[in-house]
């Protein structure tokens, strides 16, 4: 398994080009050697975001994408996917207007033919979670509806370490339960500060990294991805201690 960087947790940082070719040079020199694209800046070219990532010697391996793209602009995402050398194609959060019991099955109506699309052109659909997927609608998991709807060749999950712990989930259950699923991976830690969970560094918080990286050994899982979205110091400081911690713990 490849540690990565999820530049989510440096988003105010990737906007423009000068930005984003700094951050770039950063983030390798932490010692990374992949990144997922994420809330980048909308002008910023696929041909010349390769350029730059290739320069630093860092490999593009998951995007988030608009939604509207995925279920609208299929056949261009997955072009633009080419050129970025990445072959998983992600959507950051659900739509709320899905999150409901009369709406769920919905969303499998919706993305069944860009699903397809993204599996027939050598790629894979990726659906990362947070900790509403959790609740149960009519007695099943949300998060099972789409599971049900759709094979582990056409979706995969982009397992969040912290969003299944807020959600009280079992987090090396749920990867054990997801082993065909998860090639990649948010890796985000729970702190307690003032009372309030928070998030945090990997290795610097309360979850069980120890028991979840061992079990994410014996899964499909290519890339460990750090994630933090909110930061208590500098995200490049967060970032480069998960990757100190990971590197400590033989995982690079």
């Amino acid at each position: 398994m490849i540690t990565g960087a999820q530049l989510y947790t440096v988003r105010d940082f990737t906007q423009n080009e000068t930005d984003f070719a700094d951050t770039i040079k950063k983030v390798a020199a932490m010692g990374y050697t992949t990144v997922q694209l994420s809330a980048i800046g909308k002008g910023l070219r696929p041909e010349w975001i390769r350029e730059v990532c290739d320069a630093a010697g860092l490999k593009i391996v998951l995007t988030h994408s608009d939604v509207n793209r995925i279920l609208n602009d299929t056949e261009a995402l997955i072009a633009e996917h080419d050129i970025l050398g990445c072959d998983y194609i992600g959507l950051g959060c659900m739509p709320e207007t899905y999150r409901s019991a009369e709406t769920i099955t919905q969303f499998a109506e919706d993305f069944r033919e860009p699903v397809q699309k993204i599996a027939a052109a050598g790629k894979r659909f990726m659906y990362h979670n947070h900790h509403f997927e959790f609740e149960k609608l009519g007695g099943k998991l949300m998060i099972d509806y789409l599971l049900d709807a759709f094979s582990p060749e056409e979706l995969g999950v982009t397992l969040d370490t912290y969003w299944v712990q807020a959600a009280g989930g079992d987090v090396c259950w749920w990867i054990r339960r997801l082993h065909d699923r998860i090639p990649c991976v948010h890796l985000k830690d729970m702190a307690v500060i003032s009372g309030t969970p928070q998030m945090a560094p990997v290795m610097e918080g309360n979850l069980n990294f120890a028991g979840i990286l061992k079990t994410l050994e014996n899964t499909c899982c290519k890339y460990l991805l750090v994630e933090q979205d909110v930061c208590q110091t500098s995200p490049f400081d967060c970032l480069k201690q998960s990757c100190e911690n990971l590197a400590a713990a033989g995982y690079r």
